[in-house]
């Protein structure tokens, strides 16, 4: 690996974790922690989950969990059901209301970094950005391949 590629390396990591912060750090404002945007996020993406799916995919133990989900179910954001194959497991599902309050969330944060590319970048600059999203997703697509996106 070349220094200019590890250099590159390190800064888009710098880069992405900074605005994938300033992105959180919104939606926190917005009255959602961090522990409920991701719970939310992987079942609104991963689909139906069981408890133990769901904290694999959080990379936390499933007793750290517990208190979230009832939260979670509390609120009405998510739903449980039996396990149609193993009646001693329970499948959790976002809600509407648990889709909407995410799309809330996202939806702010979507715009307060439209507002900051509108402000901050130029047309040319934007259309670079937009070259760079598709770039990113093939590097976000090369680790999964590789494993190392988990």
């Amino acid at each position: 690996m070349s220094i200019d590629t590890e250099h590159c390396a390190v800064r888009l990591r710098a880069a992405v974790m900074q605005l994938s912060r300033q992105l959180r750090s919104g939606m926190q404002r917005d009255g959602l922690s961090l522990a409920t945007l991701s719970a939310l996020g992987q079942l609104y993406r991963g689909g139906a989950l069981t408890p133990t799916e769901l904290a694999k995919r959080e990379g936390v133990k499933l007793q750290s969990l517990t208190r979230l989900l009832a939260e979670l179910e509390s609120a009405g954001w998510i739903t449980r059901k039996a396990n149609a194959t193993d009646a001693r497991q329970s499948v959790l599902s976002i809600s509407p209301q648990g889709i909407q309050r995410l799309g809330t969330a996202v939806k702010g944060g979507e715009l307060s970094l439209a507002h900051a590319i509108e402000t901050r970048l130029g047309e040319e600059e934007q259309a670079v950005l937009l070259r760079a999203c598709t770039l990113l997703d093939t590097l976000g697509e090369a680790m999964q391949d590789e494993g190392q996106g988990s």
